[in-house]
């Protein structure tokens, strides 16, 4: 299986970012990880977080930005990513207005379209990131998420494939990550257990089977995989930052 770099999500330490974000950062280059996904710049300036970055050898792989921001000021928050030198950005989500069957849907389909052009032209590609509401069905009985990507107008938006929530929406991450092969160059590895809702563990304690999905990832031409654990009901982020991180090295060996 070829090799895919690993990165985490800040989020998923973003009270330890908070109050120290380059120590942080390099706890985690100590653990393995090779890059980050940010979401938020924790009060540092784009030029602060770069040298963080840099500082410990650390890649800015992407960004989660809110689709509101690109609506205030495209051009400047293009510019800040730019300048830390994310080569992705991601929109996390979208409200039930802007989704699929919303009063906004089309409004917001089309000017995706116009975030995703200026990207590539400053030389970076958008992705969306699923949870697991775009997995309703259609009126033609299809999956929303697959009928927002064929839209027209999201032509040059690629796919943030979240596993977990793939997997707790009701539908399966390798087939998923085979269908949108070639169309997701970032992936989401995130573990859960079932018990009154889902609940979020490191990987390989929950119910996600990571080998698989890493096997198909990798097949699927992803280019990173990006841990992410939003809650932490066992254990510490950083102590399920580190276990995570072993379990993927695991699968190299």
């Amino acid at each position: 299986m070829e090799r895919i770099p690993i990165a985490v999500q800040v989020y998923s330490v973003r009270e330890e970012a908070a109050a120290d974000f380059d120590g942080t950062m390099k706890e985690l280059a100590a653990m393995g990880y090779e890059g980050v996904e940010l979401a938020g710049l924790y009060g540092k300036s784009p030029k602060e977080i770069r040298a963080s970055l840099d500082r410990w050898g650390l890649k800015p792989v992407s960004a989660h930005v809110p689709y509101e921001e690109f609506v205030r000021d495209l051009g400047g928050t293009m510019e800040a990513y730019r300048e830390i030198g994310c080569r992705y950005v991601a929109i996390p989500w979208l409200s039930p207005e802007r989704w699929y069957g919303g009063e906004k849907y089309r409004e917001t389909v089309s000017y995706i379209g116009v975030i995703a052009e200026k990207c590539r032209e400053a030389g970076m590609k958008l992705l969306y990131h699923n949870h697991t509401f775009e997995f309703a069905q259609t009126q033609d009985g299809a999956r929303q998420l697959d009928a927002f990507y064929g839209e027209k107008e999201t032509a040059e938006l690629s796919a943030e494939l979240d596993l977990c929530w793939v997997k707790v929406g009701g539908a399966d991450p390798v087939e998923y990550l085979r269908k949108y092969s070639g169309r997701c160059p970032v992936v989401h590895v995130k573990d859960f257990v079932k018990e009154d809702k889902p609940v979020l563990v490191a990987l390989g304690d929950g119910e996600l089977g990571v080998g698989p999905v890493v096997s198909q990832a990798a097949a699927s031409g992803a280019e990173w995989l990006v841990v992410e654990q939003d809650d932490h009901f066992y254990g510490s982020p950083m102590e399920n930052m580190r276990k995570s991180i072993a379990c993927l090295k695991k699968l190299e060996q």
